[in-house]
């Protein structure tokens, strides 16, 4: 990824637990807040989800399109875009590791619309989807 912003978290459970969830894209719509649909498309040899077409709601910016995922155990998890209407470019990665106190969850995003933006203007938007997303995962994780 070229351009991209990273941030990170601790999440009080195992790598397996917290991939789990990231893995369970039918819960997307009743834990993420933008994603109102998700449909998995294709799965790879181990069940988990190669394609997943999602349609997201965030206000002023509505959105369908398809990522192409690749996982590595409960290691990593990415994400490269397909299609989209207003995207041309949506790579992304979960990396989790085992710390003291359960799992660092580290998100990397790098986006790049269709219409034109300022570089910094995209930085502060993908860091508000991910620490969205992070905040989410966790109190889905950490919440019985």
């Amino acid at each position: 990824m070229a351009e991209h912003t990273r941030s990170s978290i601790v999440i009080a459970a195992t790598p397996a637990e917290v991939m789990a969830v990231i893995a369970d894209f039918d819960a997307y719509p009743a834990w993420t807040g933008e994603v109102k649909e998700i449909e998995v498309l294709d799965r790879d040899g181990a069940g988990r989800a190669a394609q997943v077409r999602l349609v997201l709601d965030a206000g002023a910016i509505r959105d369908e399109h398809v990522l192409a995922y690749t996982w590595d155990d409960d290691r990593e998890v990415s994400w490269t875009l397909v299609k989209s209407q207003m995207l041309r470019s949506l790579d992304g990665s979960y990396a989790l590791a085992a710390v003291a106190g359960g799992t660092e969850v580290t998100y990397q995003l790098a986006v790049d619309v269709k219409i034109p933006m300022l570089g910094m203007i995209k930085r502060k938007a993908e860091k508000v989807i991910i620490d969205r997303a992070l905040a989410g995962l966790k109190k889905r994780v950490e919440t019985p």
